[in-house]
């Protein structure tokens, strides 16, 4: 009771040390601040923070919490980043020592089961929130289920090796419940809940362009199919949807390759659409604004946002320009923002 005392005291004193700071940079910034003794430099502030808290913080996140304060007074961090770390779930209270008295953190776990071998590297992970678990693909063709139950992980892959081609990125099927990853030329999908997950599964091909994303469009109208979204090296975004009877109707009359039944790729409409004059680096869905976004490192179609019909009626598309393209975007729907990564 005593140290929680003491702690919530220091963290008090930590908050009015905070304000007066932030005060100090906003007299700055408005020029109004006159230089006297109870200016709060770094070396003030790093030693005020070690003498309420002692070694529970480390010189690296002292360092860190004064540059946000400084560099953006009006949005100042939590305390708890002053520690590193936020505060979150515990498993217990047992093994709690008195380093970690302070704040209780969540507990991670390492997956120490190889995914790729030497030479090779992740080139796609997705996280599938309703069914708890992850998914990766490596670029030389593992592809990887991660699922945590009762605590403990446990993992099923398989190595697609009938392409040579280097894997480019994958999603998850919601409604056929597929995984669905691309190579350069073709489109795989693979149904990982099958017994003999080493051989059931789907090819499309051929692909003329050299596709480097894919990413599912996730709408709740039906049950029996799923679209998604690709991107190539020219600049094109597809529009693909596949549903359970192209897995019996379309398959190739060629002998089954060594893993995967062949899909003939043009046997299906693939609406696509020329977005940008270099590669489609990201395609993304976001479902809160009915919307998909496509980016690239063209400097005048940078970042294309509008409604996936665009690709069909080929009318004029929501585009952004971008000094030397984007390479990266989200969205973020609690503060309806979407940043790019140029």
């Amino acid at each position: 009771a005593l140290e929680l005392i003491d702690f919530k005291n220091a963290l008090e004193q930590f908050q009015n040390l905070v304000e007066k700071m932030i005060i100090q940079k906003t007299k700055e910034s408005s020029g109004s601040y006159t230089t006297d003794d109870d200016e709060i430099d770094f070396e003030k502030f790093h030693t005020t923070v070690q003498t309420l808290f002692g070694p529970a913080v480390k010189d690296k996140n002292v360092q860190a919490f004064f540059r946000k304060v400084m560099n953006n007074p009006d949005e100042k961090p939590e305390w708890p980043e002053i520690f590193g770390c936020f505060t979150g779930e515990s498993h217990g209270m047992s093994s709690l020592s008195k380093e970690n008295m302070v704040l209780l953190v969540s507990e991670k776990q390492q997956i120490t089961h190889s995914v790729v071998k030497r030479k090779d590297v992740i080139k796609g992970l997705v996280k599938v929130p309703l069914l708890n678990f992850t998914v990766t693909a490596s670029q030389k063709g593992v592809l990887t289920v991660f699922s945590k139950k009762i605590k403990s992980f446990f993992s099923y892959s398989f190595y697609f090796h009938q392409d040579p081609t280097w894997v480019n990125g994958c999603d998850f099927l919601p409604n056929l419940k597929y995984i669905v990853a691309v190579t350069e030329s073709t489109v795989i999908l693979w149904d990982y809940k099958s017994k003999e997950r080493q051989s059931n599964g789907f090819v499309i091909k051929p692909m003329k362009n050299c596709l480097l994303c894919v990413s599912t469009v996730t709408v709740a109208d039906s049950l029996a199919k799923d679209t998604i979204l690709m991107g190539d090296d020219r600049g094109y975004v597809y529009l693909l949807t596949i549903t359970s009877d192209d897995f019996i109707m379309k398959q190739s009359k060629a002998k089954k390759e060594s893993q995967f039944k062949v899909l003939d790729a043009e046997s299906f409409d693939i609406p696509k659409r020329k977005l940008h004059d270099d590669w489609v680096g990201k395609i993304r869905y976001f479902p809160a604004l009915k919307c998909f976004g496509s980016c690239s490192t063209d400097s005048i179609n940078s970042f294309i946002l509008d409604d996936i019909k665009r690709l069909e009626d080929h009318l004029p598309v929501k585009e952004f320009s971008v000094p030397k393209g984007v390479n990266a975007f989200t969205y973020c729907g609690k503060a309806k923002v979407i940043v790019t990564g140029g």
